[in-house]
């Protein structure tokens, strides 16, 4: 990847006091491979913006079995904790709303946790490259 690409992402002056927690809805089934980079690319326009990302569903696949029920269930109650603590949930919905995104946006107007829907646009890909060392230690 070009340093040019790398270059395209803002990280502003942030205060951990003043940001925003948001829990992050993308699809990801499907076309897996892309859907986690736009996952990825979500969460660089969220930190863009001065928020406090999170992707329960990037990190819980990555220690728990999603084939397993009790480990998906599990990964989901850990999600819903976390939306718990959210000042909003935010569905980037460029590639529409998964069955799965549709529950969660569902159980946070439940539970009066504010609904944002976002898009990134179609350049998505080269205007939210990842830097050099992202995911060097996954």
């Amino acid at each position: 990847m070009s340093d040019e690409a790398s270059s395209t992402v803002r990280v502003p002056a942030a205060s951990p006091a003043n940001m925003r927690r948001v829990c992050i809805e993308s699809p990801l089934a499907g076309d897996v491979e892309r859907n986690t980079r736009y996952a990825e690319a979500c969460m660089l326009h969220s930190l863009e913006l001065g928020e406090s990302p999170f992707a329960g569903h990037l990190l819980y696949p990555r220690v728990l079995d999603d084939e397993r029920p009790e480990h998906r269930q599990f990964g989901i109650a850990a999600h819903l904790a976390w939306m718990c603590a959210a000042h909003a949930v935010v569905a980037y919905i460029d590639y529409g709303v998964t069955d799965g995104m549709s529950k969660a946006l569902h159980l946070a107007s439940e539970m009066l946790i504010g609904v944002e829907y976002r898009t990134l646009g179609p350049d998505w890909a080269t205007r939210f490259a990842p830097t050099p060392t992202a995911g060097a230690r996954r």
